[in-house]
């Protein structure tokens, strides 16, 4: 099997979620986009410690629901993600979406970053949001 941990940080609580279903997924939607898994680690954090990371890491002042480091090596995946449960549930409510589908979205939004998906540039955000609806279709 894969090689996913899902991790917390203090005092955050572990969200209920298969991780066992969301492996199987993650591979699936890896695949689609001529990828394989390699090592992946999820770390679930509150929005002190993404700013945190924010700050020491990437320079950015502010509050985000994820931040990946990409390790990927040719077709392989791998990197590091860490996702603010606090700003999950902040982001959920501003687009009247329940938190459980905007944790999904939040966790294969860090997978399709390392499969080559960008979101900064002009148009790259609609792009990303077709490539996250497609691979939520597939749950």
């Amino acid at each position: 099997m894969n090689d996913i941990q899902w991790l917390t940080d203090g005092p955050t609580p572990m969200p209920a979620i298969d991780t066992s279903a969301l492996a199987g997924w993650i591979t699936e939607v890896a695949h689609r986009h001529d990828r394989i898994v390699g090592p992946l680690t999820y770390i679930f954090c509150n929005d002190e410690k993404i700013l945190e990371v924010n700050r020491q890491f990437l320079q950015h002042d502010y509050y985000t629901d994820i931040i990946t480091f990409d390790y990927s090596r040719g077709r392989m995946i791998s990197g590091d993600m860490f996702i603010s449960l606090d700003t999950v549930a902040t982001n959920a409510e501003k687009v009247s979406a329940t938190y459980d589908a905007e944790l999904l979205r939040v966790i294969i939004h860090g997978v399709l970053h390392l499969c080559g998906i960008n979101d900064k540039g002009p148009g790259e955000r609609e792009i990303m949001e077709r490539h996250e609806n497609d691979a939520l279709s597939l749950l």
